[in-house]
């Protein structure tokens, strides 16, 4: 969907071809998790000291605090360290913004063709965008660097640098988002019940101890899926999902053409109270059945190869929330309610506010 809204072609080879190339994106995003691993813990424990120098009693824009952990993240491991100075990504956070809320809202509502300023600002912002990652492009071509990441396992295989180009705007665009408001909600639905955090905290600490976050452990943190799975699916994360037709296909009496973009209502589905009993409510355990998993990953929210950006975000938020939760707890600001708001992919109507408290 993405590519169709940024104007790109979404496929352009063969069948064969375009599931190589989708098989290559995902090897990029297994890739840039694994080398850069110590680099997630790292600026996930930068935020976990910024909270802990905090009085209890104030309140921490949660939003505003993860999507700059998220921006962070996401261009450090997808684009290197031209992103370490804090300048470059304020200044990528800027225009990702302007893009994104067009993307969001504009092109789906059809008010920015109806506003010659808006989409002026929204052109300009994409071929910043799109300048600066030609330029990282060119600088990592052919060379070799001490940390890999998305955009060279990207170069290293059978792409020409418009496909580069493309598939790394798509996951810089995508990854953010999605990584920022998973992570978002997961501490939202965490704030709301004193049970489930005792019981992730538990699991948490059963698994690593005293030891350090590593990503082979992080593989046995079970109730920590189950905690984002249903973060995915009480927010309705990403409410609408589409792709285009591979080959033509037919729907009842109805025929789809082959390249027509097909969209998926997903926000509906997670919410069928004949799936889901109780739909509004939070309750990760009911993850705990392999017959609901099933379902969920049908859907393409398991975090396997249907969605790359969703399993970087489920690595992503797997290793914020264990920092966090292993440290604080995290409560609800009296009087604080989490409205959604629907896009593309869901986000809090208003800032999200919450405190923390050490653990003693």
């Amino acid at each position: 969907m993405l590519k169709s809204l940024l104007g790109y072609q979404s496929g352009g080879g063969s069948v064969s071809e375009d599931h190589m190339r989708r098989k290559l994106y995902g090897n990029a995003v297994t890739a840039a998790l694994q080398s850069n691993f110590p680099l997630l813990v790292k600026l996930s424990e930068e935020l976990l000291d910024k909270w802990l120098s905090y009085p209890e009693t104030q309140h921490v824009p949660l939003s505003q605090h993860v999507l700059g952990f998220a921006l962070k993240s996401v261009t450090r491991m997808t684009l290197g360290s031209t992103f370490e100075e804090e300048q470059e990504v304020i200044h990528f956070q800027k225009i990702h913004g302007t893009v994104w809320s067009e993307i969001g809202k504009g092109f789906l509502d059809g008010s920015l063709d109806k506003n010659a300023t808006r989409k002026k600002q929204y052109q300009n912002a994409l071929m910043q965008l799109e300048s600066n990652l030609k330029k990282i492009i060119k600088e990592r071509k052919g060379r070799s660097f001490s940390q890999h990441v998305f955009i060279d396992s990207l170069m290293q295989g059978n792409l020409n640098e418009q496909q580069i180009l493309e598939d790394s705007m798509i996951f810089s665009l995508a990854g953010c988002i999605i990584t920022a408001k998973l992570c978002t909600w997961a501490i939202c639905f965490l704030t709301t019940s004193e049970e489930i955090q005792k019981k992730l905290y538990k699991e948490i600490d059963q698994v690593f101890g005293k030891g350090p976050i590593t990503s082979e452990k992080i593989e046995q943190l079970r109730y920590c899926r189950q905690v984002l799975c249903e973060t995915v699916r009480t927010a309705r994360l990403t409410p609408v999902s589409a792709r285009l037709q591979d080959i033509e296909g037919k729907v009842g009496p109805f025929v789809i053409p082959k390249e027509t973009l097909v969209l998926y209502a997903l926000g509906v589905v997670l919410q069928d109270p004949s799936t889901w009993p109780s739909p509004h409510k939070f309750d990760p355990d009911r993850f705990d059945d392999e017959s609901v998993i099933k379902v969920f990953s049908s859907l393409g929210f398991s975090g396997t190869w249907k969605c790359p950006e969703l399993r970087f975000a489920y690595t992503v938020a797997t290793v914020l929330v264990s920092v966090l939760v292993r440290r604080l707890r995290l409560l609800a600001v009296e009087g604080q309610v989490f409205e959604m708001k629907y896009e593309l992919v869901t986000s809090t109507r208003e800032e999200a506010w919450i405190t923390v408290s050490k653990r003693h």
